[in-house]
Order: structure tokens, then sequence, then C-alpha cells
């Protein structure tokens, strides 16, 4: 389930993203949390792993090592969640890819359409690509574009024609799909049940009537947001309100 030289890896981008006394205690933390897991003491590499994340690193081989934690740890919930977060992180990646659909299988709500959408099929890109390569390269195909556009205004005549009208269509599009990507992460919120077993209710009281039941590890969206309650969608005529404290924001 778990590579240790990937571990590894993880460990060197979180110390090259921190300095000094810093760096060291995300070492400490991150060496520990390794032989925990290592000794099944699957708990503890948890809250190794977790003061890294608290601290605020986003880093996606970090999130991935938590999600197989708390797999091993049985708690979906939140394996599922830190999957999801590593996701966005490093979509392509084959291992957590491999260890995300083996986690859902586990899930005990399976939602009702599962045809893949032609959004996902158009947009393709979008989904094997992180916000930050999406972003990147957005900037670097604009930097290409402008460059060669200067340089037929310098030769005066249209020369490179072609490398123009792709590096512009390709801008365009990675451009477009940064400022969605930013849309989304700003507006379109979803979450990972975490409690074992959760009452989607009517209304914002643990007394409204129950709607149905959510189980740990299903993805929902996040709809509205009110005192300590959100507004959940699952699927069509399966929306209702759930406590902050039961879901994880992905």
């Amino acid at each position: 389930m778990v590579d240790f030289k990937r571990m590894l890896w993880a460990l060197l981008l979180v110390v090259l993203m921190t300095t000094g006394i810093e760096a060291a205690e995300f070492t400490r933390d991150f060496e520990n949390g390794v032989q925990y897991y290592k000794a099944d003491n699957f708990s503890a590499a948890i809250s190794a792993f977790s003061k890294i994340a608290d601290a605020g690193v986003k880093n996606g081989k970090l999130f991935y090592n938590l999600g197989n934690a708390y797999l091993k740890n049985n708690d979906i919930g939140h394996a599922v969640l830190w999957y999801e977060r590593a996701l966005k992180l490093m979509p392509g990646d084959p291992d957590l890819n491999f260890n995300h659909q083996y986690a859902l299988t586990l899930v005990k709500d399976q939602r009702e359409n599962k045809k893949i959408s032609i959004f996902r099929i158009l947009f393709f890109w979008k989904y094997l690509l992180s916000p930050d390569t999406v972003k990147w390269s957005g900037i670097i195909l604009n930097m290409i574009f402008w460059s060669v556009l200067t340089l037929q205004a310098v030769k005066r005549k249209r020369i490179l024609k072609m490398p123009c009208y792709t590096a512009f269509a390709l801008a365009l599009v990675f451009t477009l799909t940064a400022f969605y990507n930013h849309y989304e992460a700003l507006y379109l919120k979803e979450a990972v049940i975490l409690s074992p077993e959760v009452s989607v209710r009517s209304g914002l009281s643990e007394q409204a009537t129950e709607l149905f039941v959510l189980h740990a590890g299903t993805k929902v969206k996040i709809e509205k947001e009110k005192r300590d309650f959100v507004r959940i969608y699952f699927s069509d005529g399966k929306i209702g309100w759930i406590n902050k404290r039961e879901a994880g924001v992905v």
C-alpha cells in the first residue's frame, strides 16, 4: 500500500519549502511518522504527519501519506478526505489514484449517476493536471504568444504563423481553465463525510426531520453555510443540513 521511497521524496519536498528550525521540526515529525507507520502505530503516524499539515504545508505526497495512515487506521472518512486533497495537487499520480479508488470501494453510499459527464470528457486536461500546473502552463504559453507577436512587430512581417496561432489557442485554453479553477476553489466547495454515520436533516437543528443518512467517505457538495451547519447536495433529491464538524472540506 505504501512506498517508503515516495515517503522520503515527500520529506525532501517538505524540507525544501521551509527553512531553519521549522524545517528541522518538520523533518523530525515526518521521520517520526514514517517510523510509527512502519511499526503499525497508525494513530501516532497520523499525529506526526498532521503536525506538518496543520502548520500550513500543502504537499501532495504528505497528504497522500496521511490518507494511507488513516486508511490503515480504518478511518475511511479522513482517508478519502486526504486522498481528495492530494488529488488536487498531483491528480496524475498512479499510486494515489489506486489507493483513492480502493478507499472509495469501502464507502457505503454510492452515487446513483455513475456516468462520466460530457464536461469531464471535453475538458480532460483539467482533471489530469494540478491547478498549479494549469496556471504556470497558461503563464508560459502567454509569454510565448506575446514573444512571437513582438517578434512579428519588430520584423514587420507575419512569421511563425502556425506557432503563433497554436500558442494563442493553448494560452487561451489554459488561462480560462486557471480562472475556472480559481472560481471553483472559492465558490464550488466539496466535502467528505467524516463521521461513521450522519443524519441529513431538513433544518438547522439536531431535532429537525431526518431526510436520509450518509456514511464516512461520502463526497458531497456544499451549497450554503449557516451558523454551525452546512447544506449539502449528494444527488438529485438528496439535499439537507448537517453539522460542520461532521464533514471535512476538500
